[in-house]
């Protein structure tokens, strides 16, 4: 089979596409002939320095056919189309993930719409949980026009928001958020500009942070779900009554497996009924990983960005 590995730390120029062996599944795990696989900035950050040892493959967001179950497997069979995250091998044509990762694809769904939904929505999804939102309240999304972030938008709607405001990095992206059903869209340098929010989703992190919090109304919440750092100011929380929630999706999938299956449910129930739909900016073939990776790397995507193995 063909892989995706990197041998040294770098940019996208450092992926190289490999010949494999199919691996076999072991105890729970479900091999899956790869049909999509989506690429994220986590993925493409631990290429530059993860402290991965090398060579080392990618994991990642994938979906496709069962071809091979493990044993001690169950409620899976050969044929099923599962998607789920992948922790080695994602950028692969054969991909192992463990049954408890995996979660089924409705017949009306293609692969591609199931790597840009399900991940990222679990992860939208459950930054907005983490908020505590009340219907009516105001909701301000960085990153809007991401993989995550547009879809955080259409479910803050979805979910009874009074107003969505999406905040992105560049004006070129404004159409695409309004697109999505966002009544404000704001550049990341006019934030000081906008009326202030209940909520704020961030994904951005580092020197946006400030900014993003001085958004917030009194008592508002800020939920910061990003990998890319940064420090609050303990009295601005305290002089507006402002608070500053940590998500992390791993957690939920480790502890409190339940409420991540009923937010999956969730996310295909308002697919089918046409109220979130992922966007795609990209659908590249596997040796074209690199290029994915300069798209991310140059935040200009508007949506997800779609490797596809065969």
């Amino acid at each position: 089979m063909r892989r995706v590995r990197y041998h040294e730390n770098g940019g996208p120029e450092v992926l190289r596409v490999e010949t494999a062996d199919v691996p076999r599944p072991g105890p729970g795990e479900l091999l899956l002939r790869t049909e999509a696989i989506g690429v994220t900035l986590p993925v493409v950050r631990k290429v530059r320095g993860g402290g991965i040892p090398l060579p080392a493959s990618l994991g990642g967001e994938v979906a496709g056919e069962i071809v091979a179950v493990g044993p001690e497997v169950t409620g899976f069979a050969v044929g099923d189309r599962v998607t789920g995250l992948c922790f080695a091998d994602g950028y692969a044509e054969r991909s192992l993930i463990h049954s408890s990762m995996a979660s089924p694809v409705p017949a009306s769904a293609s692969a591609v719409d199931a790597v840009a939904l399900v991940r990222c929505g679990l992860v939208a999804l459950g930054a907005y949980e983490a908020a505590r939102p009340a219907e009516g309240e105001s909701v301000l999304v960085t990153a809007a026009a991401s993989g995550v972030g547009h879809l955080a938008v259409q479910l803050a709607k979805a979910r009874g928001a009074k107003r969505v405001v999406g905040a992105v990095s560049s004006a070129a992206k404004a159409g695409f958020v309004r697109s999505l059903g966002a009544d404000e869209v704001v550049t990341y340098d006019a934030l000081a500009d906008v009326a202030p929010v209940d909520i704020v989703l961030d994904a951005v992190g580092g020197a946006l942070l400030t900014p993003a919090l001085a958004a917030l109304a009194p008592g508002g919440r800020l939920v910061a779900y990003s990998s890319g750092g940064g420090t609050i100011e303990a009295y601005d929380l305290l002089v507006g009554a402002k608070s500053a929630i940590g998500f992390q999706m791993a957690l939920i999938a480790r502890h409190r497996p339940a409420l991540m299956e009923q937010w999956r449910l969730e996310l295909w129930e308002l697919f089918a009924a046409g109220r979130l739909r992922p966007r795609i900016h990209a659908e590249l073939p596997l040796e074209e990983a690199a290029e994915a990776h300069r798209i991310i790397e140059s935040r200009v995507n508007l949506g997800k960005v779609v490797l596809l193995p065969v």
